[in-house]
């Protein structure tokens, strides 16, 4: 039998929003688990991925069979039991979770009990979450333009009785969001984080979310921390052009693009570039986003939940560049992303068809470790694994055992 969390044991179970630093915060804790394990802070699962495909599995994501990284039925039953073998602290973040619903959420709550269970939720100025959010749209296939999308968000979708059936309100409409966990948690341990403005502190949005789990902000790395770089206007409006010319999902699985076009190209070739003109709000809706921003503080500030970082944090900034339209980019701009972008597909091609050779894992780290490492070198074995979970729950407590063990064998090597 699977022992028993501890009385005083607790899971934070960060949901997000999506664009609001979370991509930030999940690379300083993987980068730095063995710093947090330390301190008594776990992270359950072997890698990010995990957390993402447990978010799916709770959401009951249909996950097509052509898919090579295998099934996620089970994965957050795999997840939430690890969470629980934790012992002190356990944190669990994808800003996936944002868009769970009432079911969903009272689901996720009841399987992380008896620990105490704590949602934790960032979120960010309206204003400057809109442009992020298209372009992140960009890279899961989107084609509207800017200003297209932007008009459906603010004047079809926010005046809606129902806006959460629109999915960038399922994940950001906060309010609602707040109150929806807080039907299965306690409002007080519902932690509300504000992203800190443009030009602060890199690590203020780290000492923010530090401040929740309990521990020393100063304890980790933060240049182990992947930048989550986003992408330039040039190289936005090339992404949607490609969007456009590809067949749809019928022909292209969603999963392959994810791997090449936003993986390869979006992340590896195209983020980070040297920065054009920045998309901004443009001034016409001004008046819209300083209303839902005043609507929202107002909302947090009567509320009973913890909020870390300062509500005028979600007041839009002021802008002083122009507004432009990524539609307008020069062609000279475009050229140069699309030829970075095939250049990093030829790359990505070539070491999918002649990988490297992986260095011999080192016996010290046990066979806890030696076995985790030979199923993440084999996307065969992976799947196969993942499959047996799916099917099988006595394989998804195997699964819990076995990660009990790896976690002995890092805290014994710290």
């Amino acid at each position: 039998m699977a022992a028993q969390p501890a009385a005083e044991a607790k899971v934070y179970l960060h949901i997000g929003e999506p664009k609001t630093g979370t991509t930030f915060i999940q690379q300083v804790m993987w980068s730095n688990r063995a710093e947090l394990a330390a301190q008594g802070v776990v992270l359950p699962g072997h890698h990010p991925q995990d957390h993402f495909r447990a978010s799916q599995d709770l959401r009951g994501i249909e996950k097509l069979p052509t898919d090579p990284a295998g099934s996620w039925t089970g994965e957050w039953e795999i997840l939430a039991s690890q969470a629980q073998q934790a012992g002190k602290t356990a944190v669990i973040s994808h800003e996936l979770f944002s868009a769970a619903d009432d079911a969903q959420a009272g689901r996720a709550v009841r399987s992380l009990q008896p620990a105490e269970v704590h949602v934790v939720v960032t979120v960010r100025d309206i204003a400057t979450l809109l442009p992020a959010e298209w372009q992140e749209t960009v890279k899961h296939r989107n084609t509207r333009a800017w200003e297209d999308w932007l008009g459906d968000v603010i004047d079809r979708e926010s005046v809606s009785a129902d806006r959460r059936q629109w999915w960038f309100w399922r994940v950001h409409d906060t309010v609602a969001i707040l109150r929806l966990w807080a039907a299965h948690v306690p409002p007080e341990r519902i932690h509300v984080i504000t992203t800190a403005p443009r030009g602060s502190a890199t690590g203020l949005l780290w000492e923010r979310f530090a401040s929740v789990i309990g521990i020393d902000p100063g304890s980790v790395d933060l240049g182990r921390a992947r930048p989550n770089a986003s992408l330039g206007m040039a190289e936005t409006e090339f992404l949607r052009r490609l969007n456009q010319a590809l067949p749809g999902p019928g022909e292209v699985p969603d999963w392959f693009y994810m791997w090449n076009v936003k993986e390869t190209v979006a992340h590896r070739a195209l983020a980070g570039r040297a920065p054009g003109a920045r998309l901004v709000l443009p001034a016409a809706r001004d008046a819209w986003a300083k209303e839902q921003s005043e609507t929202l503080i107002a909302g947090l500030r009567d509320s009973a939940y913890d909020i870390v970082g300062d509500l005028d944090d979600l007041r839009p900034p002021q802008v002083t560049e122009p507004a432009a339209s990524p539609s307008d980019q020069p062609a000279g701009q475009l050229l140069d992303a699309a030829v970075q972008a095939t250049a990093a597909l030829v790359v990505n091609q070539y070491r999918r068809e002649y990988p490297p050779a992986r260095p011999q894992e080192p016996r010290s780290r046990g066979l806890a470790g030696r076995v985790e490492s030979a199923i993440a070198a084999s996307p065969r074995l992976k799947r196969t694994v993942r499959e047996f979970s799916g099917r099988y729950p006595a394989v998804r407590r195997l699964r819990v055992l076995a990660w009990r063990a790896l976690e002995r064998t890092r805290t014994r090597g710290h």
